[in-house]
């Protein structure tokens, strides 16, 4: 038998993708899917961005490349976070990764020791507390709210968990699963924090572009954070790329030395083409992207109407992201059941409708109060959100 290291059993996964397996299973049985639960795009890339990868192919972009990223991208990308976040990076800041997870990773290798504690949000992504507990910390949660209007974060909650060994905060803004987008006031109350108890700050903002009016803001942005900040960024989102793995960690040049020395050790290089791409992404005709947001508004608009026509759900419609995260209490109070797995099988195999509960999203805290799933519609048309929607209202509305 083998004798795995310790710190295998205290490695997590993302369940999104144990959810789509079920639901693959499912339609290798004739069924049809109708797929809520991962947050994939079914969108084209724009076809600027696959052009110019495709050129970079042909002009043998192929081999090895700096660590940190080609310069052209890096200086391009650094320019367009100071543009929409007012701050004050350049080249040296800028480290391309393989994705956006790599960040989650490195941003705790390089900061974390042994037995810190690191805020994270739960319900949240699951690879920060699997990162966390794998790299021998102490994940400490702290958590969101319904409120009347959408969700909040639990800033008292947060405040009271911070301990003299506490290191780090984690914040996913704007938020999966919930779309909660901070306020002005709570990204300030959170700066506050970091400052008064020197906490160095992830900022995943891997849904920075995805919002549908307004304009994002960036805790970077605020006075003394841009120092003590890691921000994730994604070009999976924005530009469709989901599979093409490509993103960038952005921090004080200190920090981002370390972290490319990671990425020597690591992977050495991000692939080089798809970096020529980005650039054209970045800089080029915006229509696609522009494109991708018209109709994930679309569809956003859709489903969270649907959403509230079935009795027993209550969904609030988040301006960003592509997630909803409606409130099934009544729904599952109306089949008798507590346990998420049941209702959400009971619904996979009588509607065909596939999403992910908050249990997919951390370890339930003590004290939670209503249930809830999140349902991904970036990939999903729209005539199948309304054809699975319908079911799901049929199937709900008959219990």
């Amino acid at each position: 038998m083998t004798v795995f290291a310790k710190r295998i059993s205290h490695l997590g996964t993302e369940n999104a993708f144990v959810v789509s397996a079920e639901a693959s299973a499912f339609a290798a049985q004739g069924k049809k899917i109708y797929p809520f639960h991962i947050g994939d795009l079914n969108l084209p890339t724009p076809r600027n961005i696959v052009e110019a990868t495709m050129r970079a192919m042909q002009d043998g972009k192929t081999c090895y490349c700096p660590n940190a990223g080609i310069s052209t991208l890096r200086e391009v990308l650094a320019s367009e976070i100071n543009a929409a976040r007012g701050t004050h990076y350049n080249e040296e800041n800028v480290i391309i990764q393989p994705g956006g997870k790599p960040t989650i990773g490195k941003f705790i290798l390089t900061l974390m020791n042994p037995g810190d504690e690191v805020l994270y949000p739960n319900p949240g992504f699951p690879i920060f507390e699997s990162q966390i507990e794998f790299h021998g910390g102490r994940a400490v949660p702290y958590t969101y709210v319904e409120d009347r209007d959408g969700f909040r974060l639990d800033m008292e909650s947060l405040k009271k968990a911070i301990t003299p060994r506490t290191r780090l905060l984690i914040l996913n803004d704007l938020h999966n699963p919930t779309g909660h987008e901070c306020s002005p006031r709570e990204l300030e109350a959170l700066a506050e924090l970091a400052l008064r108890h020197d906490l160095y700050v992830l900022a995943d903002e891997a849904y920075f572009d995805i919002r549908y009016s307004g304009k994002s803001m960036s805790i970077a942005s605020l006075p003394g954070m841009e120092e003590r900040c890691v921000l994730l960024y994604s070009f999976s989102k924005r530009f469709a790329m989901t599979g093409w793995r490509l993103g960038a960690t952005v921090a004080p040049k200190e920090i981002a030395a370390v972290i490319t020395r990671l990425n020597v050790n690591d992977e050495s290089c991000s692939n080089h083409f798809i970096q020529c791409g980005v650039i054209e992404g970045l800089t080029g005709d915006q229509s696609g992207p522009l494109s991708i947001l018209a109709t994930l508004r679309e569809r956003r608009d859709t489903a969270v109407e649907l959403l509230n026509s079935i009795r027993g759900i209550r969904c609030f419609r988040p301006n960003v992201t592509f997630y909803l995260y409606p409130n099934v209490t009544g729904a599952m109070n109306r089949m008798m059941t507590g346990d998420y797995g049941v209702f959400r099988k009971n619904v996979l195999l009588n509607t065909g409708v596939s999403f992910c509960t908050r249990a997919h999203f951390g370890r339930p805290l003590p004290g939670e109060k209503g249930y809830y799933v999140r349902m991904a519609y970036s990939g999903i048309d729209l005539p199948e959100i309304r054809e699975g929607l319908g079911k799901l209202k049929q199937y709900l509305d008959s219990l």
